[in-house]
C-alpha cells in the first residue's frame, strides 16, 4: 500500500504549551466523553474504510489525549495510569476499533519515553510533541550491525496505528545474536511500507496492516533492549523521575489493550439495557425488560464488566507500585499481573456474549452496534497478551519455581 494512501499527520495542529497547561486529568476525561457520540456515529464508516475515520482522528488529536504520557520536560501532560483508563474508556464505548488504536498510540508515547535522550530530543523536543506510532513485535525483524547503528529488514504483523503514523516502533533481533533476544527500534514512518493485509471479521476499523522495512538504516540511539523496557531499567527511566516511566512494560501493555475490551463490554450493557424497553418477544405482549431471565442476563453482564474494570485498575496500580520500589520487578510479579488482566478480558468478553445470546435475530443486522461489539471483543480477545493458556502456564511455572519459557513477561 503506497504511503500516499495513509493519512499522515499534518503537523501544525499541535496544541500550544498554553493550551496544554490548562488541561487537567478530569478535563481530558470530559473531552473524551464528549467525543463518544462522534466515534459511535462513525463506527460503521471506520469498518467500511478499514481504518479510523480521518475526521474522528483529527478530533482525537485536538482533544490532547496523545500528550498524556509525554514527559513534562518536553511539554507533555505526564498524567498517571488511572487518568489513562478514565480517558480511554469512553472512546472504546463509542467505537471499539478507534478506541483500541487511540489507547495503543497514547501508550506508545510512554514507550518512546524509555528510549535514549537523543531520540526523545529528536522527537518530543524537535517537531514531534508526540508521536503516532504502531508498536509491532512479531515476527521480529533482523538487525545487522553496521557503522553507527544497524541495518534492519522485516515484515511485522498487527500494525495498530500505522494508518495515521509518523513513526514506527518495531521489535528486532540481531542477525548473529542470541535468540530470542529482542530490541525495539524507532524508525520514521516514511521509511516503511504498509501492506494491505487487514481483512478481519472484527476490529475491522483499526487498520492494523502489516509493516515492511527493507535494509533500513537505524542509528544506534534509536535502538533499545526490550528487556530493559520489560524491567523498567531503560535509559529513559533514568531520565524521568516519575515512576510511571519505570513501570514494567508487559503488564502496562496488557492494561492498555484491556481498556477497549472493558469499554466494549460497558457499551454492550448499555445497548442491551436500551433494547429491553422496546423489544417485544414474539408471541407475547410484554417487553423483554419484564422477563426475569433478561433482567438476570443484564445484571450478570453488568457485574462482569464492572469486575473486569476493577481488575485492570487494580493491576495498573500494582504495576505502578512495582515501579516505585528501589529494585526492578521480578518476572513472577509481572507474570501474575498479566494473568489477572487476561482474566479481566475474559470477563468482558463473557459479558458481551451473554447479552448477544439474548438480543434476538435483529441484533445480527450489520447496522446494529451490538453485533459489532461481539465481533470486536472476540477479535481483540485473541491478542497474544490474553492467551489464557500461555498466561496460566507462565503463572504455574512461576509458582513452582520454574523460569518463564517466553520472552513475553
Amino acid at each position: 500500500m503506497p504511503l500516499a494512501d495513509r493519512r499522515l499527520p499534518q503537523g501544525g495542529d499541535w496544541l500550544s504549551r498554553e493550551q496544554l497547561a490548562s488541561v487537567t486529568p478530569n478535563g481530558l476525561v470530559n473531552r473524551t466523553v464528549a467525543l463518544k457520540p462522534l466515534l459511535a456515529a462513525n463506527s460503521r464508516e471506520a469498518e467500511r474504510l478499514r481504518r479510523p475515520v480521518d475526521a474522528v482522528w483529527e478530533a482525537l488529536r485536538a482533544s490532547g489525549i496523545f500528550y498524556h504520557f509525554v514527559p513534562k520536560m518536553y511539554g507533555g501532560l505526564e498524567f498517571g495510569v488511572d487518568a489513562f483508563i478514565d480517558a480511554m474508556l469512553p472512546l472504546a464505548e463509542g467505537c471499539s476499533s478507534t478506541g483500541w488504536v487511540a489507547a495503543f498510540c497514547v501508550e506508545h508515547n510512554w514507550m518512546l519515553a524509555h528510549f535514549s535522550k537523543e531520540l526523545q530530543d529528536e522527537t518530543f523536543g524537535a517537531g514531534f510533541p508526540y508521536i503516532i506510532a504502531p508498536g509491532v513485535t512479531f515476527p521480529p525483524g533482523i538487525m545487522t550491525p553496521v557503522a553507527g547503528g544497524y541495518r534492519v529488514t522485516g515484515q511485522w504483523k498487527w500494525g495498530t496505528g500505522v494508518m495515521h503514523a509518523d513513526w514506527i516502533l518495531a521489535a528486532a533481533q540481531l542477525s548473529d545474536g542470541p535468540r530470542p533476544h529482542l530490541y525495539f527500534i524507532a524508525v520514521p514512518a516514511e521509511q516503511a511500507i504498509v501492506v494491505d493485509t487487514w481483512h478481519m471479521d472484527g476490529m475491522i476499523g483499526t487498520g492494523s496492516n502489516d509493516i515492511v522495512m527493507r535494509d533500513v538504516f537505524v542509528p544506534a540511539h534509536r535502538v533499545i533492549d526490550m528487556k530493559e523496557m520489560q524491567d523498567g531499567t531503560a535509559p529513559g527511566c533514568k531520565l524521568h523521575t516519575n515512576p510511571v516511566y519505570r513501570m514494567p512494560m508487559l503488564p502496562f501493555l496488557a492494561v492498555a489493550a484491556a481498556i477497549p475490551a472493558v469499554g466494549t463490554a460497558r457499551q454492550g450493557v448499555r445497548l442491551f439495557r436500551e433494547r429491553l424497553s422496546r423489544r417485544v418477544i414474539v408471541g407475547t405482549e410484554t417487553t423483554q425488560g419484564e422477563k426475569p431471565a433478561a433482567q438476570m442476563r443484564l445484571a450478570k453482564a453488568h457485574v462482569l464488566a464492572t469486575t473486569a474494570e476493577t481488575m485492570i485498575r487494580q493491576a495498573a496500580r500494582e504495576n505502578l507500585a512495582l515501579a516505585e520500589r528501589a529494585t526492578p520487578a521480578k518476572a513472577d510479579q509481572r507474570i501474575e499481573l498479566r494473568c489477572r488482566i487476561a482474566y479481566a478480558v475474559k470477563f468482558a468478553r463473557e459479558a458481551v456474549q451473554i447479552l448477544s445470546d439474548a438480543a434476538g435475530a435483529s441484533a445480527h443486522s450489520l447496522d446494529d452496534p451490538l453485533q459489532r461489539a461481539l465481533r470486536d471483543i472476540n477479535t481483540m480477545s485473541s491478542h497474544v497478551v490474553y492467551d489464557l493458556d500461555t498466561a496460566l502456564e507462565q503463572q504455574g511455572r512461576a509458582m513452582v519455581g520454574l523460569p518463564p519459557n517466553t520472552v513475553l513477561v
